[in-house]
């Protein structure tokens, strides 16, 4: 865009904002000027947007407390909130006064910016889509807290040695975080073990144990500066940091073991769960940040209305996938115990309280405990879960349900190894229980939750995820914005459904030009901070075909790398085809207890160092898998992509954040009808994505009929080949048997599909060959995408939970 003249008023704002970086650095950081380095620049860069933040940050909650306002409480494991500078400046519309304040002392926003570490308080969609929602909710002016854990090393920092994953502590708050403020007064005691007893008409719970939760509040800023909302995370703490008396015997360790038993709950998202310990700290995680939530909530009612008996009518919590369920028993505990209840009226407040949205369907996600386990960590849950269990199968069989499915809805799953559903005490605890896309919504009714559905059949519906346009499109693609903006006008700044303006324009050769031009220089710099980073050189007018989202054998990235191998293949035997140029990028993490998600990095790299270095391809197939994949590179990678990857097993993808990213920044899909894929394919027209594979209705058929992928393998020349090759040892000449059981896991059971789906992937790859030759044609369907996707804004998806489920709007 043309650079336009200051105003005065923003030179004024400029003028202050220098003065106050400066003041900030001499009497806060302590360095003169000419003294300073690059991180004390940017900390008073940070501190003096952070003055500004704390302002509106006050004045929005005094504003919700004057007005009694019903407030949002978003309880999640998971926060994926990336960098909060740039997205601070974006949506205080402070990004060019803190340039042009900077530039003054010869300083580089951008290269300040890189010095932020991204937050490590997530891993995958579920944190993205948490961040996503709680800028939303500020955005639209909805009074909220989201509640999650201050992690201190996050899951973990992906290097890869040799091409494995080696997992390394995040070290994110080494230097410590400008954007929190500890709330000391906010602490909340957590009990563990012990017993429980009967005293006078009450109950009494004397945990064994109890460690310390101390909230440490992040402030949210939403578009425009409407509202400024709090992330509010736990930390937690010893009672007696150290037992003096066993440390002054000489048990230096021992002493501080109570204090390394509380630090462990805050260190680690998902701590490996393979050991009896490990499951063990996971349900403590689980229980520490939701009871320090719950019982955060019960106080703040109380504190300001007085009654509990009105706390739906003041608060709605969300249940963010199955991690925080316990809620349910520990809002019941609370009401009940402390503040002397009846269990009828206590159920009838938990239920119009909650609500809960389910992210999976697979069965192992869906949370459950050994109830020996859970009852020695919480008996006094324990007793509240066969209470409520009780309850609801004597409804259950009031209502003429089968004994089958009264085995099904029981909160206890009494076949072999007894254990504690969490996912069913989300659904009978909650008033609503939502779906994230609308084929995921169907299927929870038919499978997962069918038996509760027919139980509770209006209490299942569908909130389809989004993303919001603010850090997906305008802080990660400033140049596209600008373009956009040149094209139609400011208004899809403020509602991202008028970028559908765009269709009149989908063919204009001079804007798919000028599109082409900014999707270049994205690829441009893409590539050249992945030299820096892998020492990969990419050619950046070869098609960048992207896959980049957790690794898991439903997301089919070993669909895409046997694919990768068949087409390094046909180069090979065909050098006389006119073949696209293509750049295949991989990235994400492995759980650290995940086998066979690890050793498909492995050969993702393995691929990749064959590939590259084999001249017979020339530059027409370069392969790179892109290390430790957090949001940060997800917003480089994003608005440089031409092709995104949406490949799982139909059925399996709940919904998806990554696939509505990429058609925002005008990458075509190619994908199974999973998920959001659907409806973004209704959204932008099946001309303009790219779809293959089984349907969820095909999968589920194969599996009952009896599905033999031996005999799919061997019919399909191209897909035997290239697994004979990745078995026989061609990409692992170091370890020739490296792959030879992932690959025999193909031909014996294949549960995910990719042999069925292979010839049809692969055809679709072809035709995708073919539109990119179509340039013309290719830009005008990048376009549609952008001009369509905009409904899939986190925006739209929080207006319609605040409307139909909290109440809010």
């Amino acid at each position: 865009m043309e650079c336009r003249p200051l105003a005065a008023s923003q030179k004024d704002r400029i003028a202050q904002l220098d003065a106050k970086i400066i003041d900030v650095l001499r009497h806060r950081i302590g360095k003169d000027e000419r003294a300073a380095k690059q991180h004390d620049w940017f900390t008073a860069a940070v501190l003096s947007l952070r003055d500004e933040v704390i302002d509106r940050w006050m004045e929005s909650t005094r504003r919700t407390y004057d007005a009694g306002s019903k407030r949002v409480y978003y309880l999640s494991l998971e926060f994926l909130i990336g960098r909060l500078l740039r997205d601070a400046m974006t949506n205080l519309g402070l990004t060019r006064e803190m340039e042009q304040a900077l530039a003054g002392h010869s300083l580089d926003l951008a290269a300040l910016e890189e010095l932020e570490p991204d937050a490590a308080l997530g891993n995958g969609g579920l944190g993205r889509l948490a961040a996503c929602f709680m800028e939303s909710l500020a955005s639209l002016d909805i009074p909220a807290y989201g509640y999650g854990i201050r992690y201190v090393n996050g899951m973990f920092r992906q290097r890869i040695d040799d091409g494995w994953q080696v997992e390394l502590p995040e070290t994110w708050l080494a230097h410590g975080n400008p954007w929190e403020f500890e709330r000391r007064e906010s602490a909340y005691r957590i009990g563990f073990g012990g017993e429980v007893s009967a005293e006078g008409d009450g109950v009494v719970w004397a945990p064994a144990e109890q460690v310390e939760a101390t909230a440490v509040d992040t402030p949210v800023v939403g578009w425009r500066g409407k509202r400024v909302n709090t992330l509010r995370l736990w930390t937690a703490n010893a009672l007696d940091p150290i037992r003096l008396d066993a440390f002054n015997a000489g048990d230096h360790a021992g002493a501080l073991a109570d204090q390394v038993r509380a630090d462990s709950l805050v260190r680690v998202l998902y701590p490996a769960d393979s050991s009896p310990a490990g499951q063990e700290l996971r349900l403590r995680q689980e229980y520490f940040f939701t009871s320090a939530s719950i019982q955060d909530i019960v106080r703040r009612h109380v504190q300001y209305y007085g009654d509990v008996t009105s706390l739906p009518d003041k608060a709605a919590i969300q249940l963010n996938d199955t991690h925080p369920a316990v809620a349910v028993a520990e809002l019941m505990r609370l009401l009940m115990d402390l503040h002397g209840l009846e269990v009828d009226t206590a159920w009838d407040i938990t239920k119009r309280t909650i609500a809960y949205t389910n992210h999976t369907l697979l069965p192992e996600a869906l949370e459950s405990w050994p109830l020996p386990l859970f009852e020695r960590l919480l008996p006094r849950h324990m007793q509240i879960i066969y209470a409520i269990n009780s309850r609801v199968l004597r409804e259950a069989r009031k209502a003429g349900l089968s004994d089958a499915s009264i085995a099904s809805i029981s909160l206890i799953d009494e076949a072999g190894d007894r254990r504690v559903r969490m996912a069913n005490l989300a659904f009978v605890g909650a008033h609503s229980v939502n779906g994230v896309a609308a084929l995921h919504t169907e299927l929870m009714k038919s499978t997962v939750f069918s038996n509760l559905h027919q139980l509770y059949p209006k209490r299942i519906n569908n909130k389809t995820n989004g993303v919001t346009p603010r850090r997906w499109l305008m802080q990660c693609n400033p140049a596209l914005t600008a373009t956009l903006r040149d094209a139609i006008g400011d208004g899809f700044l403020d509602d991202a459904e008028k970028l559908t303006e765009l269709n009149a324009l989908a063919a204009d050769p001079v804007l798919g030009e000028r599109i082409a031009e900014v999707k270049r220089a994205n690829k441009v710099a893409l590539a050249a901070h992945l030299k820096d980073l892998t020492g990969i050189r990419l050619n950046p007018d070869a098609l960048f075909d992207v896959q980049i989202k957790r690794i898991h054998e439903y997301k089919r990235q070993l669909l895409n790398l046997i694919e990768t191998v068949a087409l390094y293949d046909q180069i090979r035997s065909h050098p006389e085809r006119d073949w696209v140029p293509r750049v295949k990028i991989f990235g994400g993490k492995a759980a650290s207890s995940y086998h066979n998600a690890k050793l498909i990095i492995k050969l993702a790299n393995d691929i990749a160092r064959r590939v590259n270095a084999d001249p017979s391809v020339g530059g027409l197939l370069k392969v790179v898998f892109v290390p430790n994949y957090n949001v940060s590179l997800a917003e480089r990678i994003i608005p440089a992509a031409d092709l995104s990857e949406q490949i799982s097993t139909a059925g399996l993808e709940a919904s998806g954040t990554g696939n509505m990213k990429f058609a925002l920044n005008g990458a075509l899909t190619i994908g199974t009808l999973d998920g959001a894929n659907i409806e973004i394919k209704d959204r932008v027209g099946d001309e303009n994505i790219i779809i293959f594979g089984l349907t969820a209705d095909q999968v589920a058929a194969r599996r009952a009929e009896g599905y033999n992928p031996r005999a799919i393998i061997e019919g399909s020349r191209e897909l035997q080949q290239a697994v004979q090759a990745i078995s026989s040892g061609v990409f692992s000449h170091d370890d020739p048997g490296r792959y030879t059981a992932l690959m025999d896991g193909l031909y014996d059971s294949d549960w995910f599909m990719l042999a069925a789906d292979f010839d049809g992937y692969a055809a679709a790859q072809r035709q995708v060959d073919r539109r990119w030759e179509d340039q013309a044609g290719w830009r005008e369907s990048a376009i549609r995408n952008i001009a369509n996707v905009g409904w899939f804004s986190s925006d739209r998806t929080i207006g319609e939970y605040a409307r139909d489920i909290w109440g809010v709007l």
